[in-house]
């Protein structure tokens, strides 16, 4: 015996504008063009994962090339900032050993002459480098040197003068320190003041790179993942392996680029708060101590009537004492102990001019016995000038250039993702053909 099958009849399309029949669902209303479609869906987040993706990329490249350019403009301020640090100190110490040597009248000590002249070219001949190296401070540079000839013809005509025995000489002196101490000086400490904005300005360019890539890939990534979601959705696949391969490739550059953008800053922090933290300090100490012991010199040219020169002399060897010991750590203990040799030479010099014995006090201050002021000054001013040559080779060590691969390599990976992303959803596109 045969059955015979009777296939379920169905209710005919409802006409258009009618009401569906009582007890049936509507028919989803599902667009089949648009970017509302399956199809244009998959084009615009696909599009979206792409450039997304490459855009990771390149935001790479460029804060990596950004953070080099600051590193190297750190490098270029901290060394012009020592250049003019150096130029002053050597102008100082050359003022320091003309007021010495005026001391003596007549024919002032041969040692003494020769410290002025070589410290004269020496701050002369880096005034000359700072002004045809760099081009910031041109003129102010320009003005310095105008001054500075100013300076050297009244230092020349206090010693012809003092040869001659004449009381105009201490007149010329003092006024020479006065263009030295109101022009020159105060014109190469506003040139170091806006190095070291130059410098604080690009330490925070450098600090900031690597935060700012890893805002740029967490936020590629949460759209990585609402791409993916959308197309789990659309196309009952959970995974995809174009998008997959751009999530990857985000990471990648999100991991390698923060290690080595926070790598640099580290390195670079580290070289500002140590080594070139160290030289300026000590660059600091060796002005100040060269221009104290000028203001010895003047308390002593000025027989009793020099008090303030000697108050002078007390607050610039606190500010230098202030500058060795408030470095953290980072100078010789040794540099504030031969400091406080030579101020122990300077009480006796005062001890002696107190006193009354005058002779007594110009002898020790020009002395070249080795256990006098002249000598425990040398040892501290070659301490010195040796520990800023040292932090300078430190500094311009620290702030050795980056990798400039490694960006060009991020770059590289956000155009391979993004080529990923968008042939990873070329299959799925075309089962809508």
């Amino acid at each position: 015996m045969t059955t015979t099958v009777v296939p379920p009849t169905s209710s005919p399309p409802a006409a258009p504008g009618t009401a569906p029949a009582p007890g049936t669902a509507p028919a989803p209303d599902l667009p089949t063009s648009g970017v509302r479609s399956t199809p244009g869906g998959l084009r615009l987040w696909g599009a979206l994962a792409a450039v997304v993706t490459a855009l990771t990329g390149l935001v790479a490249l460029g804060v990596t090339t950004s953070q080099q350019a600051a590193v190297a403009q750190v490098r270029d301020a901290a060394a012009q900032l020592v250049g003019l640090q150096d130029a002053r100190n050597q102008l100082v110490a050359a003022d320091a050993a003309a007021t010495t040597a005026f001391l003596v009248g007549g024919l002032e000590p041969t040692d003494l002459r020769r410290s002025y002249d070589a410290s004269l070219d020496a701050g002369a001949q880096a005034l000359t480098l700072l002004a045809a190296s760099g081009t910031h401070g041109a003129d102010t540079l320009a003005q310095v040197s105008a001054d500075l000839t100013t300076y050297t013809g009244l230092v020349e005509q206090a010693r012809a003068n003092n040869r001659q025995g004449f009381p105009v000489a201490s007149a010329y002196l003092e006024e020479a320190s006065t263009v030295l101490r109101e022009d020159i000086v105060p014109a190469l400490d506003q040139l170091v003041a806006a190095e070291q904005d130059r410098v604080d300005a690009e330490l925070s360019t450098v600090r900031t790179s690597a935060p700012l890539l890893i805002g740029v890939v967490v936020l590629a990534l949460l759209a990585l993942v609402a791409v993916q979601v959308w197309v789990a959705r659309r196309t009952r696949r959970t995974f995809n392996p174009g998008l997959v391969g751009a999530t990857v490739a985000v990471l990648v550059v999100g991991v390698v680029g923060g290690t080595t953008l926070g790598g640099t800053s580290a390195a670079a922090v580290r070289t500002a708060d140590g080594p070139y933290a160290a030289t300026v300090a000590a660059s600091q100490a060796f002005a100040l101590a060269n221009d104290a012991r000028s203001m010895e010199a003047f308390t002593l040219i000025r027989r009793g009537s020099g008090a303030a020169y000697e108050e002078s002399f007390v607050e610039n060897v606190d500010r230098a004492r202030a500058a060795l010991q408030g470095d953290g750590g980072r100078l010789d203990r040794l540099l504030v102990e031969r400091l406080d040799a030579w101020v122990a030479g300077h009480e006796q010099v005062r001890a002696l001019d107190d006193a009354g014995d005058w002779d007594g006090a110009v002898a020790l201050v020009t002395s070249d016995d080795p256990a006098a002021p002249p000598a425990l000054f040398d040892e501290l001013s070659g301490a010195l000038d040796t520990a800023v040559d040292a932090g300078s080779a430190d500094v311009a060590d620290g702030l050795g250039g980056g990798a400039g691969w490694v960006g060009w390599l991020l770059a590289v990976l956000g155009v391979g993702g993004a080529v990923a992303a968008w042939t990873g959803l070329r299959a799925r596109r075309e089962e809508y053909r």
